[in-house]
């Protein structure tokens, strides 16, 4: 309610419970439904020995009012995908915005694997991208 009123500017949410055998691309298809162009950065973090997500996901907002909504679309509700009987929760997340969440991830060691797994960042088109890491000394 707040967030609908403008009274709460945070844009930043972490997406629980996701089931793991969810890809990046199978969570991306469900949130643009009715979400496209809404969010400017999207993280599935993955387990890379494993091949599958570790259950939770960062999405930053453009517009914080456009959170109620993808809220209640998503929040204590079943996943659609792989007969799951996890319930999906949706929090605001501790780090908030798209400049600190890209700071924070730039310089995570998450940045040296495969950029397939890396952080997306969406134009305003909503064309993704990934995450440049920062180049280091050696």
């Amino acid at each position: 309610e707040r967030v609908e009123r403008g009274e709460d500017t945070r844009t930043t949410v972490m997406v629980k419970n996701i089931p793991n055998k969810y890809t990046q691309k199978n969570l991306l298809e469900q949130f643009d439904v009715h979400h496209a162009g809404a969010y400017d950065f999207f993280y599935l973090p993955i387990d890379f020995k494993n091949k599958c997500n570790l259950g939770y996901a960062f999405v930053n907002f453009r517009d914080p009012r456009r959170i109620a909504p993808f809220f209640r679309e998503f929040a204590d509700k079943r996943w659609e995908r792989f007969n799951s009987e996890k319930v999906c929760v949706v929090r605001y997340a501790r780090i908030q915005g798209k400049a600190a969440l890209v700071s924070h991830f730039r310089s995570s060691r998450l940045m040296l694997k495969h950029d397939k797994y890396r952080p997306l960042l969406f134009s305003e088109g909503g064309t993704p991208e990934t995450i440049l890491p920062i180049a280091r000394d050696r």
